[in-house]
């Protein structure tokens, strides 16, 4: 028969002694695990060709505008493949492959309002050619 004071002992002790077992069971297993269950991405290579795709948002003043959401997509797809964020500067870019393709480039404006709370929408999409890995300037002009 054990004292209280030693069944007091053994409910702190095992919990802790559980604990630090699972530690460094999940420290031992871990790196196994980890490299079994997500396979590694390929590497990409610098030398590899890419065309790019950079353009500046314009506001409603003609001044770039920040934090305006980008969109692009391959102009045979329904959905953005890619998704950007216009910087301080009213500009994004983004690396596409290389080789002929066309795309097409617009703004997603919900939420967006002037300084006057109006909203804002986009004169047009912008339609990109590219024929090799070469760099195409675009703009995208909003109107209130």
């Amino acid at each position: 028969m054990t004292t209280p004071r030693a069944r007091q002992a053994l409910r702190w002790l095992l919990p802790c002694l559980l604990c630090i077992f699972s530690v460094f069971a999940d420290a031992a297993y871990a790196p196994r695990l980890a490299s079994a269950a997500v396979p590694t991405p390929p590497k990409l290579k610098p030398h590899d060709d890419y065309a790019l795709i950079f353009g500046t948002v314009w506001g409603p003043d003609d001044r770039p505008v920040y934090g305006i959401r980008v969109k692009i997509r391959r102009a045979k797809d329904k959905h953005a493949k890619w998704d950007l964020m216009s910087d301080h500067h009213g500009e994004f870019a983004q690396r596409v492959p290389a080789g002929e393709a066309d795309y097409v480039v617009w703004a997603d404006l919900k939420g967006v309002k002037t300084a006057e709370g109006k909203p804002v929408h986009l004169v047009k999409d912008v339609d990109v050619h590219i024929d090799y890995d070469e760099r195409v300037d675009i703009g995208l002009h909003l109107a209130p």
